[in-house]
Protein backbone atom coordinates (compact mmCIF):
# COMPACT_ATOMS: atom_id res chain seq x y z
CA UNK A 1 0.00 0.00 0.00
CA UNK A 2 2.82 2.42 0.83
CA UNK A 3 4.15 2.30 -2.74
CA UNK A 4 1.09 4.21 -4.03
CA UNK A 5 1.09 6.86 -1.30
CA UNK A 6 1.79 10.40 -2.35
CA UNK A 7 5.01 11.03 -0.47
CA UNK A 8 4.27 14.71 0.10
CA UNK A 9 1.30 13.69 2.26
CA UNK A 10 3.45 11.50 4.52
CA UNK A 11 4.86 13.51 7.41
CA UNK A 12 7.02 12.49 10.37
CA UNK A 13 5.51 13.70 13.63
CA UNK A 14 7.02 13.52 17.12
CA UNK A 15 5.01 12.41 20.13
CA UNK A 16 4.94 15.12 22.81
CA UNK A 17 2.57 13.38 25.21
CA UNK A 18 0.30 10.33 25.33
CA UNK A 19 -2.08 10.09 28.29
CA UNK A 20 -5.19 8.15 29.23
CA UNK A 21 -8.25 10.38 29.73
CA UNK A 22 -11.10 7.85 30.03
CA UNK A 23 -11.71 4.10 29.93
CA UNK A 24 -9.44 2.86 27.10
CA UNK A 25 -9.35 6.40 25.66
CA UNK A 26 -6.04 8.22 25.14
CA UNK A 27 -5.06 11.75 24.16
CA UNK A 28 -1.87 12.18 22.14
CA UNK A 29 -0.16 15.45 21.26
CA UNK A 30 2.07 15.35 18.17
CA UNK A 31 4.57 17.96 17.06
CA UNK A 32 5.30 18.66 13.41
CA UNK A 33 4.17 20.19 10.15
CA UNK A 34 0.38 20.65 10.05
CA UNK A 35 0.20 22.81 6.91
CA UNK A 36 -1.79 20.12 5.07
CA UNK A 37 -4.65 20.39 7.58
CA UNK A 38 -7.20 22.88 6.30
CA UNK A 39 -10.50 22.16 8.10
CA UNK A 40 -11.82 20.70 11.36
CA UNK A 41 -12.97 17.11 10.88
CA UNK A 42 -10.05 15.93 8.75
CA UNK A 43 -8.03 12.88 9.82
CA UNK A 44 -4.54 11.43 9.72
CA UNK A 45 -3.53 7.87 8.87
CA UNK A 46 -0.82 6.51 11.17
CA UNK A 47 1.78 3.93 10.18
CA UNK A 48 2.57 1.46 12.97
CA UNK A 49 5.48 -0.97 12.94
CA UNK A 50 4.31 -4.53 12.28
CA UNK A 51 0.95 -3.60 10.76
CA UNK A 52 0.19 -3.54 7.03
CA UNK A 53 -2.77 -1.13 7.22
CA UNK A 54 -2.45 2.28 8.78
CA UNK A 55 -4.79 3.50 11.54
CA UNK A 56 -7.09 6.42 10.61
CA UNK A 57 -7.58 8.80 13.56
CA UNK A 58 -9.56 12.05 13.46
CA UNK A 59 -7.79 15.26 14.42
CA UNK A 60 -9.23 16.83 17.56
CA UNK A 61 -7.33 20.10 17.33
CA UNK A 62 -4.32 21.57 15.55
CA UNK A 63 -2.18 24.69 15.35
CA UNK A 64 1.04 25.75 13.65
CA UNK A 65 3.13 23.66 16.07
CA UNK A 66 1.32 20.33 15.93
CA UNK A 67 -1.93 18.48 16.47
CA UNK A 68 -3.93 16.53 19.04
CA UNK A 69 -5.64 13.19 18.45
CA UNK A 70 -7.89 11.24 20.80
CA UNK A 71 -8.29 7.52 20.19
CA UNK A 72 -9.77 4.45 21.85
CA UNK A 73 -7.94 1.15 22.26
CA UNK A 74 -10.06 -1.30 20.26
CA UNK A 75 -7.43 -3.66 18.81
CA UNK A 76 -3.75 -4.49 18.56
CA UNK A 77 -2.87 -1.37 16.57
CA UNK A 78 -4.36 1.17 18.96
CA UNK A 79 -3.07 -0.90 21.88
CA UNK A 80 0.46 -0.44 20.52
CA UNK A 81 -0.21 3.26 20.00
CA UNK A 82 -1.22 3.61 23.66
CA UNK A 83 2.20 2.35 24.81
CA UNK A 84 4.23 4.84 22.81
CA UNK A 85 6.23 7.48 24.66
CA UNK A 86 7.24 11.11 24.32
CA UNK A 87 10.00 11.53 21.74
CA UNK A 88 8.99 8.59 19.55
CA UNK A 89 8.25 9.25 15.87
CA UNK A 90 5.19 8.41 13.79
CA UNK A 91 4.77 8.57 10.02
CA UNK A 92 1.34 10.04 9.30
CA UNK A 93 -0.56 10.69 6.11
CA UNK A 94 -1.80 14.24 6.61
CA UNK A 95 -4.73 16.38 5.54
CA UNK A 96 -7.02 13.49 4.65
CA UNK A 97 -10.75 13.92 4.14
CA UNK A 98 -12.82 17.02 3.47
CA UNK A 99 -13.67 18.14 7.01
CA UNK A 100 -16.62 20.30 8.05
CA UNK A 101 -17.65 23.33 6.00
CA UNK A 102 -17.94 26.10 8.61
CA UNK A 103 -19.04 28.60 5.96
CA UNK A 104 -22.19 26.53 5.46
CA UNK A 105 -23.09 26.68 9.17
CA UNK A 106 -25.74 29.03 10.51
CA UNK A 107 -25.76 31.30 13.55
CA UNK A 108 -26.55 28.62 16.16
CA UNK A 109 -24.90 25.29 15.42
CA UNK A 110 -25.60 22.04 17.25
CA UNK A 111 -22.54 19.80 17.55
CA UNK A 112 -23.15 16.15 18.40
CA UNK A 113 -20.37 13.70 19.27
CA UNK A 114 -20.84 10.05 20.12
CA UNK A 115 -17.98 8.31 21.94
CA UNK A 116 -14.79 8.63 19.89
CA UNK A 117 -16.80 10.77 17.48
CA UNK A 118 -16.38 13.53 20.07
CA UNK A 119 -12.78 14.66 19.26
CA UNK A 120 -13.36 16.37 15.88
CA UNK A 121 -16.26 18.30 17.42
CA UNK A 122 -13.79 20.10 19.68
CA UNK A 123 -11.75 21.65 16.88
CA UNK A 124 -14.96 22.46 15.04
CA UNK A 125 -16.39 24.18 18.12
CA UNK A 126 -13.28 26.34 18.45
CA UNK A 127 -13.47 27.43 14.83
CA UNK A 128 -17.20 28.23 14.93
CA UNK A 129 -16.85 30.20 18.16
CA UNK A 130 -14.00 32.23 16.67
CA UNK A 131 -16.35 33.07 13.81
CA UNK A 132 -18.84 34.47 16.32
CA UNK A 133 -21.36 31.66 16.06
CA UNK A 134 -23.33 30.26 18.99
CA UNK A 135 -22.58 26.61 19.72
CA UNK A 136 -24.52 23.94 21.60
CA UNK A 137 -22.73 20.65 22.23
CA UNK A 138 -24.32 17.28 22.96
CA UNK A 139 -22.03 14.35 23.78
CA UNK A 140 -23.13 10.73 24.11
CA UNK A 141 -21.37 7.91 25.96
CA UNK A 142 -22.22 4.50 27.39
CA UNK A 143 -21.22 5.21 30.98
CA UNK A 144 -19.51 7.76 33.25
CA UNK A 145 -16.17 5.97 32.84
CA UNK A 146 -16.33 6.68 29.09
CA UNK A 147 -16.96 10.43 29.39
CA UNK A 148 -14.25 12.82 28.28
CA UNK A 149 -13.80 16.41 27.08
CA UNK A 150 -17.06 17.81 28.45
CA UNK A 151 -15.06 20.21 30.63
CA UNK A 152 -12.78 21.14 27.72
CA UNK A 153 -15.81 22.19 25.68
CA UNK A 154 -17.13 24.27 28.58
CA UNK A 155 -13.72 25.94 28.95
CA UNK A 156 -13.90 27.29 25.39
CA UNK A 157 -16.35 29.94 26.56
CA UNK A 158 -13.62 31.34 28.82
CA UNK A 159 -10.84 30.94 26.27
CA UNK A 160 -12.64 32.71 23.42
CA UNK A 161 -13.93 36.14 24.52
CA UNK A 162 -17.58 36.81 23.74
CA UNK A 163 -18.32 33.21 22.83
CA UNK A 164 -21.35 31.18 23.88
CA UNK A 165 -21.29 27.41 24.26
CA UNK A 166 -23.67 25.06 26.06
CA UNK A 167 -22.69 21.46 26.82
CA UNK A 168 -25.01 18.53 27.51
CA UNK A 169 -23.98 14.91 28.12
CA UNK A 170 -25.96 11.69 27.89
CA UNK A 171 -25.00 8.22 29.09
CA UNK A 172 -26.87 5.04 28.23
CA UNK A 173 -26.82 3.80 31.83
CA UNK A 174 -27.60 7.19 33.38
CA UNK A 175 -24.41 7.27 35.47
CA UNK A 176 -23.57 10.79 34.21
CA UNK A 177 -25.70 13.53 32.71
CA UNK A 178 -28.99 12.62 31.05
CA UNK A 179 -29.94 8.94 30.93
CA UNK A 180 -30.40 7.75 27.38
CA UNK A 181 -29.05 8.84 24.02
CA UNK A 182 -28.00 12.12 22.41
CA UNK A 183 -31.53 12.64 21.07
CA UNK A 184 -32.75 12.70 24.69
CA UNK A 185 -30.67 15.88 25.22
CA UNK A 186 -32.18 17.94 22.41
CA UNK A 187 -35.21 19.31 24.27
CA UNK A 188 -35.19 23.11 24.32
CA UNK A 189 -32.72 23.45 21.46
CA UNK A 190 -35.44 24.53 19.06
CA UNK A 191 -33.58 27.53 17.69
CA UNK A 192 -30.55 25.70 16.29
CA UNK A 193 -30.03 26.54 12.63
CA UNK A 194 -28.21 23.35 11.65
CA UNK A 195 -26.13 20.52 13.09
CA UNK A 196 -22.80 18.76 12.69
CA UNK A 197 -22.27 15.25 14.02
CA UNK A 198 -19.72 12.47 14.28
CA UNK A 199 -20.26 9.08 15.85
CA UNK A 200 -21.45 5.52 15.30
CA UNK A 201 -23.97 4.83 12.56
CA UNK A 202 -26.95 4.21 14.92
CA UNK A 203 -26.41 7.68 16.44
CA UNK A 204 -26.16 9.36 13.03
CA UNK A 205 -29.34 7.61 11.87
CA UNK A 206 -31.22 8.62 15.04
CA UNK A 207 -30.17 12.25 14.66
CA UNK A 208 -30.98 12.25 10.95
CA UNK A 209 -34.47 10.89 11.63
CA UNK A 210 -35.02 13.20 14.60
CA UNK A 211 -34.66 16.29 12.43
CA UNK A 212 -36.10 14.69 9.28
CA UNK A 213 -34.56 17.47 7.17
CA UNK A 214 -36.47 20.17 9.10
CA UNK A 215 -32.98 21.47 9.56
CA UNK A 216 -30.03 20.09 7.64
CA UNK A 217 -26.69 18.95 8.91
CA UNK A 218 -23.21 17.66 8.17
CA UNK A 219 -22.53 14.05 9.15
CA UNK A 220 -19.06 12.59 9.65
CA UNK A 221 -18.92 8.82 9.17
CA UNK A 222 -16.73 6.33 11.04
CA UNK A 223 -16.34 3.64 8.37
CA UNK A 224 -13.43 1.19 8.42
CA UNK A 225 -10.82 2.32 5.92
CA UNK A 226 -8.34 0.20 4.02
CA UNK A 227 -6.09 2.90 2.59
CA UNK A 228 -7.43 6.23 3.83
CA UNK A 229 -6.98 8.15 0.58
CA UNK A 230 -9.31 6.63 -2.03
CA UNK A 231 -7.21 3.83 -3.54
CA UNK A 232 -9.64 1.09 -2.46
CA UNK A 233 -13.42 0.89 -2.03
CA UNK A 234 -13.52 -0.52 1.48
CA UNK A 235 -15.29 2.48 2.98
CA UNK A 236 -17.93 3.18 0.32
CA UNK A 237 -21.40 4.34 1.35
CA UNK A 238 -24.59 4.91 -0.64
CA UNK A 239 -25.66 8.49 -1.37
CA UNK A 240 -28.25 10.17 -3.56
CA UNK A 241 -25.51 10.76 -6.11
CA UNK A 242 -24.18 7.19 -6.07
CA UNK A 243 -21.59 5.33 -4.04
CA UNK A 244 -18.92 7.51 -2.43
CA UNK A 245 -15.76 6.79 -0.48
CA UNK A 246 -15.80 7.99 3.11
CA UNK A 247 -12.03 8.54 3.19
CA UNK A 248 -11.81 10.66 0.03
CA UNK A 249 -15.28 12.09 -0.64
CA UNK A 250 -15.95 12.43 3.10
CA UNK A 251 -15.77 11.65 5.92
CA UNK A 252 -18.24 14.57 6.12
CA UNK A 253 -21.39 14.47 4.01
CA UNK A 254 -24.47 16.67 3.83
CA UNK A 255 -27.60 15.18 5.39
CA UNK A 256 -29.33 16.05 2.12
CA UNK A 257 -27.04 13.68 0.18
CA UNK A 258 -26.73 10.60 2.39
CA UNK A 259 -29.13 7.66 2.43
CA UNK A 260 -29.77 6.49 6.01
Amino acid sequence: MDNIIKKELDQELTIVSNEQIADKVFKMRLKGDTSLLTAPGQFINIKLTGFYLRRPISVSDYDSEGLTIIYKVVGNGTDLLSTMKSGEKLMCLMGLGNGFDTAACGDHVLLVGGGVGTPPMYGLAKELLKQGKRVSVVLGFNSKTDVFYDNEFKALEREIPGSSVEVRVSTVDGSYGTKGFVTDCLTGLDDVTDYCACGPMPMLKALYRYYDQKITGQLSFEERMGCGFGACVGCSISTNSGFKKVCKDGPVFSSEDVIL
